[in-house]
């Protein structure tokens, strides 16, 4: 009964071995393919968004027709830009950080946020000059004079408008904010209201190509004010860019403005969050070479967009665009599969990078662990020799031999590839002259 249950556990050992040595490969391949999946949809992102959403200011503002360019152009693609109303740029910087806000794009000038205050945020570069305009019913800044006693417009809570006239001309006294009575109005009521007479002043923060700013500035009684200690601004606000606004650049003939006017202006920036899709940064990059590059006022041909990085860290996909433009891959796939493929290379490079040496070490490997299939054999055969020569003849009984019998079955059913087989067939010559020793001393 001991024999047979023996031989029984024997017999099973053999098909698990067996069994085992057929299945590693296959195992392998299923434990790399599953790896290949997790880094594929952990580390990628392989569907791009068809809606995503942009925040966009209040009508009279030039943001408001980018917004809707860039809307025009993202369709081509089949990409839908949605617009969300916002006051301005920092309840859009507020949007934008907040992951359950929906908000993902938005243009900001530069003075508004930091990488600090804004990990979450990224820009795509540069797009225009966004100045400070100070539009007034009668002339106010000669002699820098304070603005004192009057109604000052300085833009809705939140605008860019309303943080840098409190940040710039509220701090070094041009705006007296005890005596002077601020208003928290949009930029076409601001016109309208200032053309009317109804308040003094008016400050904006917007492009050259506003329609408020060129309301303004062809308006009766209107005047726009020159920025008093340009360079000083500047020099402390690192942000910001001295502008000439040219005498007669409005009308030459009148002449409107009369004289040169001394701006200060940031950089408007298309910032986006870090975790937008890469094929919908690139699409937006190169609606920005479409919208931004033609020259104007205040930029030459092919200034902007440009790869600078104001207040928050250029995007790496944006980086490399300025680089070397558009990706191979996105000039002839469909913009979303050209984004994936190329990912996939990325990741593909250090993977075959370390793939390649293994191959070449696998053949080693394997011819390890088939002999160390046989060599365990070989250590059992070891220790029953040293108990047969620690032994005394006496005590050598019959149920060692069939101990090496036993070893030597499982010798023989042990199945390896050709050629290995000259180890099984030395294991078993060597089982059979331990057996002749034995067969010698066992007692009669």
């Amino acid at each position: 009964m001991a024999t047979n249950k023996n031989s029984a556990m024997d017999t099973l050992y053999h098909r698990l071995a067996r069994r085992i040595g057929v299945s590693i490969p296959p195992l392998g391949l299923v434990i790399l393919a599953a790896l290949a999946a997790w880094m594929l949809f952990t580390f990628l992102h392989p569907v791009p968004p068809r809606t995503v959403t942009m925040a966009v200011y209040p009508e009279g503002s030039v943001n408001a027709e980018l917004a809707k360019r860039y809307q025009e152009i993202l369709a081509r693609d089949g990409v839908d830009l949605r617009l969300a109303p916002s006051a301005g740029a920092v309840g859009s910087v507020a949007r934008l950080r907040d992951p359950k806000s929906g908000i993902s794009i938005a243009i900001i000038p530069g003075g508004i946020t930091t990488e600090q205050e804004s990990p979450e945020l990224v820009s795509l570069g540069t797009l225009f000059y966004q100045p400070l305009w100070i539009f007034s019913r009668v002339r106010l800044l000669e002699r820098h004079q304070q603005l004192r006693g009057l109604r000052i417009s300085i833009g809705l809570e939140g605008s860019s408008s309303h943080a840098l006239s409190l940040k710039l001309l509220a701090r070094v006294g041009i705006i007296d904010q005890k005596s002077a009575t601020l208003l928290l109005l949009t930029p076409s009521e601001s016109a309208e209201k200032l053309t009317h007479g109804e308040i003094d002043v008016a400050v904006f923060v917007d492009a050259w190509e506003s329609p408020v700013v060129q309301q303004l500035l062809k308006t009766k009684d209107v005047k726009l004010e020159s920025i008093p200690r340009a360079d000083a601004f500047v020099a402390l606000y690192p942000y910001l860019n001295k502008l000439v606004l040219p005498a007669g650049v409005v009308d030459m003939a009148k002449p409107r403005p009369p004289t040169d006017v001394l701006l200060i202006a940031p950089k408007a920036s298309l910032v986006v969050r870090k975790d937008l899709h890469p094929a919908i940064q690139y699409l937006l990059l190169g609606a920005a070479d479409e919208i931004h590059s033609a020259p104007g006022i205040f930029r030459t041909a092919d200034q902007f967009p440009a790869p600078e990085s104001i207040d928050l860290p250029l995007s790496p996909y944006a980086r490399n665009f300025y680089k070397s433009g558009p990706p191979f891959l996105q000039r002839h796939l469909p913009f979303g599969l050209a984004v994936l493929v190329a990912e996939v290379l990325v990741l593909l490079i250090p993977l075959v990078a370390v793939l390649y040496p293994l191959s070449r070490f696998a053949p080693t490997v394997y011819d390890w662990l088939e002999k160390r299939r046989i060599y365990r054999l070989y250590s059992e055969l070891k220790r029953l020799e040293d108990e047969m020569l620690s032994t005394p003849p006496s005590g050598i009984r019959n149920d060692f031999i069939e101990r090496l019998d036993r070893l030597k079955d499982r010798a023989s059913h042990l199945s390896v590839p050709t050629p290995f087989r000259p180890l099984v067939y030395s294991l078993r010559l060597h089982i059979d002259m331990v057996r002749q020793e034995a067969q010698k001393l066992v007692s009669p």
